[in-house]
C-alpha cells in the first residue's frame, strides 16, 4: 500500500520531450530585440564615419563644399530625402494595416515602400555618376562617398528585406495575429530613413 502511494518518477514528464522551455526575462520578443541590438551596432558604425567627417571639417576649416569647382547637388538630395521620408510613411501604413487585419492596405503600403526605396537608390547612384569627383580625389570625397555609400548599402539591404516581405505578403503569410515578418523589417527601414535625415543634414546642409 505504501509503495502504491508513492508518485511515479516519470509521472510529471508525460507528453514532454526535450529540455524545458527557456526562461524569457524580457517582454520584448526575440526578433524585435535582435533587430534593436543590430541597429545599436549600426549606429556605432555610422558614428565612426561621422567622426571622420567632423575631423575633416575641423582640419580643412571652411573648405568642405563647394571648393575647387566641386559642389554637392543639394536640391537633388533634398528631393531624394522627401522620397525616402515618404517611404517611411508608406511603411507605417503597411504595418498599421496588417495589425488591423487589412491585407489590401498591407499590399499597397509595402509595394509603395519598396518602389520608393528603389527610386531613392537609383537617384543616389545617378548622383554618383554625375557628381564629378571620385573618393580618391580628396579627403572630402572619401568622407562623402563613405557616409553616403554606407547608407546606400543599408538601403540595399533594406530593399532585400522589403522584397521578401512583398513576396510573402502576396502569398498570404501575414495576418492580424502574425505580423512580425512585417514589423521587424519595418523597424530597420525606419532606422534607415532616420539615418539618412542625419546624413543629409550633416553632409549637404551644414
Amino acid at each position: 500500500m505504501e509503495a502504491a502511494a508513492l508518485p511515479h518518477p516519470h509521472a510529471d514528464d508525460h507528453g514532454h520531450h526535450g529540455p524545458p522551455p527557456a526562461n524569457r526575462s524580457s517582454r520584448v520578443d526575440p526578433q524585435t530585440l535582435g533587430m534593436l541590438l543590430f541597429i545599436i551596432s549600426e549606429v556605432m558604425v555610422f558614428g565612426a564615419f561621422f567622426t571622420a567627417y567632423f575631423f575633416i571639417r575641423v582640419v580643412t576649416g571652411d573648405e568642405w563644399f563647394p571648393f575647387d569647382g566641386f559642389e554637392l547637388p543639394v536640391a537633388i538630395a533634398g528631393v531624394n530625402t522627401a522620397i525616402l521620408l515618404s517611404s517611411s510613411l508608406t511603411m507605417h501604413w503597411a504595418q498599421t494595416s496588417i495589425k488591423n487585419g487589412n491585407r489590401a492596405g498591407l499590399r499597397a503600403g509595402i509595394v509603395m515602400t519598396f518602389l520608393l526605396g528603389l527610386t531613392f537608390l537609383f537617384i543616389q547612384i545617378n548622383e554618383y555618376i554625375h557628381i564629378g569627383f571620385a573618393p580618391s580625389d580628396h579627403a572630402q570625397g572619401s568622407v562623402f562617398y563613405g557616409l553616403t555609400g554606407l547608407h546606400g548599402a543599408h538601403v540595399f539591404v533594406g530593399l532585400c528585406l522589403l522584397l521578401t516581405v512583398v513576396i510573402r505578403t502576396f502569398r498570404g503569410h501575414f495576418s492580424k495575429e502574425h505580423h512580425h515578418g512585417v514589423e521587424v523589417p519595418g523597424i530597420y527601414w525606419h532606422f534607415v530613413d532616420i539615418m539618412w535625415v542625419i546624413v543629409f543634414a550633416t553632409i549637404y546642409i551644414l
